[in-house]
């Protein structure tokens, strides 16, 4: 009797490790699954991007006539003219829509070339790669601040560093950076969409690459605009 009550007691144990080891068989599939659709996502979203020959804008500043001698004004001496200030035209007529695509940005180094769009939230990153709102946009004075996910789009950014060029292209034509700057810093760092007295990219992803979950770095590239090819109007 007390032989047959424990060899119960085993069949129930092997029972429930069983059952155990199917659920967490199955757990495993539906994260392994997730996680293979977002990478295929992220491949998929810089391969589908063609790229685009812009021609080269030249424009010539426009020239105010010479103001009229005042009747006092001696004949040896020159008149001294102000400078006239030269408007320069705005680079975008108009600011993307918030999920819109707005350009792509090519990463020599990588061999890359990947779609930009407008706004960082989760809908424009699982796309491609983000364009800060709060930012100029590119080729313009100031910081423009382009994100994506390490695990997708920017799987292979720790091999960017400072040389190495991006090129964004979006409707007003191509603009080359250059990197300057390459910076690990804490996830809450605000200091990546701080203004900047000249045209900069900055570009971020979450670090450590290979960090499993929410990540507690930021790997930041900054770069200067070193060549411009604007669209003519």
């Amino acid at each position: 009797m007390a032989e047959r009550s424990q060899m119960e007691r085993r069949r129930r144990k092997k029972g429930l490790l069983l059952s155990f080891s199917i659920i967490v068989i199955l757990l495993g599939a539906v994260i392994f699954s997730k996680n293979i659709m977002e990478y295929s996502r992220g491949f998929f979203a810089g391969e589908k991007v063609e790229p685009k020959a812009f021609a080269q804008h030249k424009k010539e500043p426009a020239r105010d006539k010479e103001p009229a001698k005042e009747k006092d004004e001696k004949p040896a001496v020159a008149a001294k003219k102000d400078p006239v200030p030269v408007k320069s035209e705005p680079l975008y007529s108009k600011r993307p829509e918030i999920g819109e695509k707005m350009g792509t940005l090519y990463i020599p180094k990588l061999g890359a070339r990947l779609p930009i769009y407008h706004g960082t939230n989760e809908d424009e990153l699982a796309k491609g790669v983000g364009h800060y709102k709060g930012s100029v946009l590119p080729g313009e004075k100031d910081n423009s601040v382009l994100s994506g996910h390490r695990d997708t789009v920017f799987r292979s950014l720790g091999k960017v560093g400072k040389g190495d060029t991006m090129e964004v292209t979006t409707s007003a034509g191509t603009f080359t950076y250059k990197v300057r700057k390459v910076r690990i810093v804490d996830k809450d760092d605000r200091t990546i969409i701080v203004p900047k007295p000249r045209a900069i990219l900055t570009v971020s992803t979450c670090y450590p690459f290979d960090y499993i979950g929410a990540a507690p770095k930021r790997y930041i590239l900054e770069a200067f605009l070193i060549s411009s090819r604007v669209n003519k109007s």
